[in-house]
């Protein structure tokens, strides 16, 4: 594959910003991928103004929610177009397969659509019995310039999960994507350009999270930040936001419980907690990576669950039936080899993996055995730790009542999923469980109409959904008296 070199995007125009380059390496093989712009903050500046003036100034906040759907369904049918073009290099610069990132093209196309339909029915509502002659109004309005800053797992979609709904509500963006996987981001400036969309409503700027993303997070003409990411990165942007007291929204760590009952149908339950923790690599916020199991079953569980995870096969993620791809980058590699030591050094035991892959081709690239860490529980660091890799750590229960207070014992409340056939067992543990989103009997699931979003110190605030796109918009009130004044002062 070529080395391709990026661009920003800012005022409607395709930018080269500085002069200098990231180099992004290829996890599976080592080499030269991509030359990402090293971005400054006079780069945000521009990016960050022409959103300011396109907001302010501009048509896009002022068109009907019908004029704005027609262009944000114009961008879904380019995605979709464009399906082969953006998938191979998603595939490439994430380490995820590419079955899985076709996938990620359609489903970010869904979600347009979906954003779509909501900036067509934005509505306020309106009181008409506070008395005779007054009447509140209570509108949505658009929150202004919004700052949507990306992870590298899911680059394109959760781009999707924010820009959509940003602009479907009336906003203007400056999309600052993971210096890691920036190349669809930057080609999705193209199709930004093919459908016309106004100068300045969608601006993009690549660059470090610890420049470009600061600035874009201090700066007083960003009115809202939405940030999906790690916890501790959370924490900082929350307290640069502090400066110009913005709203944000945190979309940020997990280490969801996959949680199997004796009554799962045994099969599904397997299937479930395999695709939970071996999704995108296992470098995602929801993956299933602790899986808690009732005591009767959970040697046998184990037992099978170890024999699949063995033939998961690992490699290129461009080539045919491959099933897990490389980490992301050598360091982060080197950080979940570094969990599994210190969790089998506590005295947990390796049911399957355990290590990095270095046959063949494999010592080129990034690659992790998929493991199974068994034997876990909460006193070992791992269990509380997020990995964000292929390595699940297992945990057995007696009851119900030991199951949700182990599910619920860390930090984080992303998500967890159920496993049980009967309806008060999976009903209960909905009610009880602290997560934002809980699956029964299936897990890592969903639909652009169901919101996502944590508890806990995974975060506050909600994607996708109605809520998704509410959070780009300002509740405002107004209040008409008719008739004459009843005057204050005689």
């Amino acid at each position: 594959m070529a080395i391709s070199t990026l661009t920003h995007m800012w005022n409607g125009k395709l930018q080269s910003g500085t002069k200098s380059n990231i180099e992004r390496i290829d996890p599976s093989n080592g080499e030269l991928l991509t030359l990402v712009p090293d971005g400054t903050t006079d780069d945000a500046d521009k990016a960050i103004d022409s959103a300011r003036r396109a907001f302010d100034d501009g048509p896009w906040r002022h068109l009907s929610g019908i004029e704005r759907a027609k262009y944000i369904n114009l961008l879904a049918d380019l995605l979709d177009r464009n399906i082969d073009k953006f998938a191979p290099i998603e595939a490439k610069e994430t380490g995820k397969t590419l079955s899985l990132a076709r996938n990620d093209v359609v489903n970010s196309a869904n979600l347009f659509r979906y954003a779509a339909s909501l900036a067509m029915t934005m509505h306020g509502d309106v009181h008409t019995n506070l008395g005779k002659g007054f009447t509140g109004l209570i509108t949505r309005v658009p929150v202004g310039v919004a700052a949507l800053i990306t992870p590298w797992n899911f680059p394109l979609l959760l781009m999707a999960q924010k820009l959509p709904f940003a602009i479907g509500a009336g906003c203007t963006v400056v999309l600052k994507p993971s210096e890691y996987t920036s190349s669809t981001s930057s080609m999705f400036a193209e199709l930004v350009n093919e459908a016309k969309i106004p100068d300045g409503v969608i601006n993009i700027v690549l660059g470090y999270g610890h420049t470009v993303g600061q600035h874009l997070i201090e700066h007083p003409d960003v009115d809202f930040v939405s940030f999906t990411g790690s916890t501790r990165t959370g924490r900082a942007v929350i307290e640069a936001s502090k400066l110009t007291l913005k709203r944000t929204s945190m979309e940020l760590g997990g280490k969801s419980a996959n949680i199997v009952f004796s009554d799962a149908v045994i099969d599904d339950a397997i299937d479930g907690v395999l695709f939970g923790i071996l999704f995108n690599n296992g470098e995602c916020c929801v993956s299933g990576s602790r899986l808690l199991v009732e005591e009767s079953i959970a040697d046998s569980f184990v037992d099978k669950l170890s024999e699949r995870m063995s033939k998961m096969k690992v490699g290129d993620p461009l080539n045919a039936g491959v099933d897990i791809g490389p980490m992301i980058h050598p360091g982060h590699l080197d950080s979940v080899i570094e969990h599994i030591e210190k969790a089998v050094k506590q005295g947990a035991t390796i049911a399957t993996g355990g290590a990095r892959l270095v046959t063949g081709e494999l010592n080129k690239g990034c690659f992790m055995a998929p493991t199974i860490v068994d034997h876990v529980t909460s006193k070992h660091k791992i269990f509380h730790d997020e990995v964000f890799g292929p390595v699940l750590t297992v945990t057995r229960f007696k009851d119900t009542t030991e199951a949700i207070q182990i599910a619920n014992s860390v930090k984080y409340g992303l998500a967890a999923s159920v496993w049980s056939k009967s309806l008060d067992t999976t009903l209960d543990m909905a009610s009880e469980l602290r997560a934002g989103t809980v699956w029964i009997n299936t897990t890592i699931d969903g639909s652009p109409q169901l919101p996502g979003g944590g508890v806990k110190e995974s975060g506050f605030g909600r994607e996708m959904g109605q809520a998704g796109f509410d959070e780009f918009t300002e509740v405002k009130t107004i209040q008409i008296r008719t008739g004459a004044r009843n005057h204050f002062f005689k």
